[in-house]
């Protein structure tokens, strides 16, 4: 998988066999990405540096695609001119820069470099100045879109996810984003070492591929659901939010006044609902002991 996973040695220690044994394990990679935004396609406008983010290399385009649109800085990928991945200045070259250009009447964002901001892998929002600077607000409208789910199809979508995540089976390290229609059906799956950056590769690849808003689909986080997750799936026009672990009272928040749904703990059988529960179909108690005896 390249630099997806690398492999260290490490001392591999069981207390049970009372052994300490040195071997070669894998590791999720975890590299530096540049995000650089100019105005000019002919090579004349300077590209200036937006945002860095702790990324696991891999689909560094959709990821900055995704970014942009998830901040506001586009709308959809008809917004970009260019996007393409450079070399950087490092030896050998680690290609972590990806230079975009926005076309023209889309206004350039704010690189003045006291306000650029700096994402680690854990966290989306850690350089903002508060939180009424990130509440970008959608282009979509969600709160009247009829689309509902049923909770069998949901409860099932974890281990759906789960299958998909190939670099997860090697290092035990790595967080995911499924897409998924109202039927359970995988549209997208992307993981990296930061849960915000695999879902801004899912959706910066759904907008290259023309799809937003995402108004019939199910985003599936593999950790917790955050502020920052919940504002970027409403970005992409996506009214239903679920993840395997707990929200935050932001995300609950923010999902209530987007219109959105948002399930958190979706584990098993058992699920939370914090928002939109009416997009949520009443369980069928057939479907529920079928499940229950896989």
């Amino acid at each position: 998988m390249g630099r997806v996973t690398d492999r260290r040695e490490i001392v591999r220690i069981d207390l049970s066999a009372a052994t300490a044994v040195r071997r070669m394990d894998s590791i999720s990679g975890e590299e530096p990405l540049e995000i650089r935004v100019g105005r000019r396609a002919d090579g004349s406008g300077p590209r200036r540096p937006l945002a860095v983010t702790m990324r696991t290399p891999g689909d560094d385009i959709d990821l900055a695609i995704g970014f942009l649109l998830t901040e506001g800085v586009i709308r959809d990928a008809g917004d970009i001119v260019t996007a393409q991945l450079c070399a950087g200045t490092d030896t050998p070259n680690t290609y972590n820069v990806v230079d975009i250009v926005l076309a023209d009447g889309v206004p350039a964002p704010d690189t003045d470099p006291a306000r650029a901001f700096y994402t680690t892998s854990s966290c989306g929002v850690c350089g903002k100045a508060s939180i009424d600077a990130i509440r970008t607000r959608s282009p979509w409208r969600l709160a009247d879109h009829p689309m509902t789910v049923s909770p069998h199809v949901l409860a099932a979508l974890p281990n759906r996810l789960r299958a998909a995540q190939q670099a997860f089976d090697r290092t035990g390290g790595l967080h995911a984003a499924g897409l998924f229609t109202a039927d359970g059906e995988p549209v997208l799956v992307r993981e990296d070492v930061g849960r915000h950056n695999a879902v801004d590769k899912v959706i910066g690849r759904a907008a290259t591929e023309h799809r937003l808003p995402l108004r019939e689909h199910v985003l599936l986080v593999s950790g917790r659901a955050s502020f920052e997750l919940t504002q970027k799936a409403w970005m992409a026009g996506i009214p239903v939010l679920a993840a395997v672990s707990a929200p935050s009272s932001l995300a609950v928040d923010l999902a209530q006044e987007a219109g959105m749904t948002l399930v958190g703990f979706l584990r098993g059988l058992t699920m939370n609902v914090y928002a939109g529960a009416h997009r949520i179909t009443e369980p069928d108690p057939d479907k529920t002991a079928s499940q229950a005896t896989r």
